[in-house]
């Protein structure tokens, strides 16, 4: 591609180029030509951050731009392209050259798990990602591991925790760096417990209850090495942070840090759950979803704080993914890094705009611009550029 589109090299000094005229299939957003014309704005691939909207416009015009560093690309026929363009391969155009990439590993498309999944969180362990959820066990009574390399093909595996009463959800685990154990961080009905076993894969066996009238509750492990149990409390939906003076051992008394105030987080009943900690050049982000689970208007928004105890203040842009056309209820997920470093967002959304717990997997990249703002996307349907690199790796 070097050779055939080496114009492309003009974009960093010399003069604009119309990717239409070069039938250039360009984005990392929606990522398709749609009615000849370019759909959504293109991203820069090295970051993914937004290029500056006067690098491209829907005329199909890539402009001069002395800071792109790079650009997804694919050669399409105009005769075989037709409302989308799909399937596509993922090029990479860096500087003056591009190289083609794996198709197995170069895109997705959303849902990545297809059955009736929600709540679902990710860790990376010995190069494979293990996904757990709410869902996919008789009766809600328990926990099913799923395993992957890439984020995206996941394998359903076993059933890893079997509880005796229902409605097990949002679960969490935890590896201690320490002794190598794994923690399960429960919700079985309206109760926050925590499980422990030798491996991923369990079986989970529960060492402790921790709290009534409480669920979704995420375990966060600070470089200092110190520990910190995040829950929501009943009724209220109020997000709360528990110090643990280790896994299974609670320490002081808990605090709440958030609780239903903004409009998004009160559109269909008062709601802020599924707690989950990114720390970021020293700063912690508490990512959380806001208004009914079962209704389309669910969405995620999150809250920064210089100490893991608070307090939070919420981002002025507010939700980050919420509902598009086509998409409905975005929301509780968990951030997992890929093998080169990215975060990605692992969520669910609703298969419909009614009213009703019909939920699947999706994934989709985080990334913070330059002031430290978090951003995300939500797509379903259209090929993105996939997760690089092995898991843990």
């Amino acid at each position: 591609y070097a050779g055939r589109y080496s114009e492309l090299a003009a974009l960093k000094t010399g003069a604009d180029v119309n990717i239409l005229s070069r039938n250039l299939f360009v984005g990392c957003q929606s990522i398709f030509l749609r009615d000849g014309g370019l759909q959504q704005t293109v991203l820069n691939a090295a970051t993914p951050q937004p290029l500056d909207l006067q690098t491209v416009s829907r005329d199909g015009l890539i402009r001069r731009n002395p800071n792109l560093r790079s650009l997804l690309f694919e050669p399409i026929a105009v005769e075989e392209i037709g409302p989308y363009a799909h399937p596509w391969e993922a090029r990479t155009f860096a500087e003056t050259e591009t190289s083609p990439t794996d198709r197995s590993a170069a895109t997705y498309q959303n849902p990545v798990i297809e059955g009736n999944l929600a709540d679902p969180m990710v860790i990376a362990h010995e190069g494979v990602y293990y996904l757990y959820a709410t869902g996919d066990v008789p009766g809600n009574r328990g926990y099913r591991a799923y395993t992957s390399t890439n984020l995206v093909d996941w394998k359903r595996g076993p059933i890893v925790f079997r509880s005796e009463q229902p409605q097990a959800w949002a679960p969490d685990i935890w590896r201690d760096p320490n002794s190598g154990r794994f923690f399960l961080y429960y919700t079985v009905s309206q109760t926050v417990g925590v499980a422990e076993a030798e491996g991923p894969l369990g079986p989970f066996v529960v060492r402790r209850k921790f709290f009534d009238r409480a669920i979704d509750a995420h375990l966060f492990r600070d470089d200092d090495g110190r520990l910190y149990l995040y829950f929501v409390q009943l009724p209220g939906f109020r997000i709360t942070v528990q110090p643990m003076a280790g896994p299974t051992e609670p320490l002081g008394e808990p605090k709440v840090i958030l609780y239903p105030q903004s409009d998004w987080e009160t559109r269909a009943g008062h709601v802020t759950e599924g707690p989950w900690i990114i720390k970021h050049q020293g700063r912690y982000y508490l990512l959380y979803s806001g208004s009914g689970a079962d209704g389309p208007d669910y969405a995620v928004g999150y809250a920064t704080a210089d100490d893991p105890m608070g307090p939070f203040t919420r981002a002025p842009h507010n939700p980050i993914i919420q509902r598009s056309q086509g998409l409905f209820g975005p929301g509780h997920g968990c951030a997992v890094r890929d093998g080169d470093g990215r975060w990605w967002h692992v969520y669910h959304q609703k298969r419909t705009d009614r009213v009703e717990w019909d939920r699947f997997i999706c994934i989709d990249p985080l990334w913070f611009d330059p002031e430290g703002n978090l951003f995300s996307r939500a797509t379903r349907g259209a090929p993105q550029p996939a997760p690089t690199g092995i898991a843990g790796q």
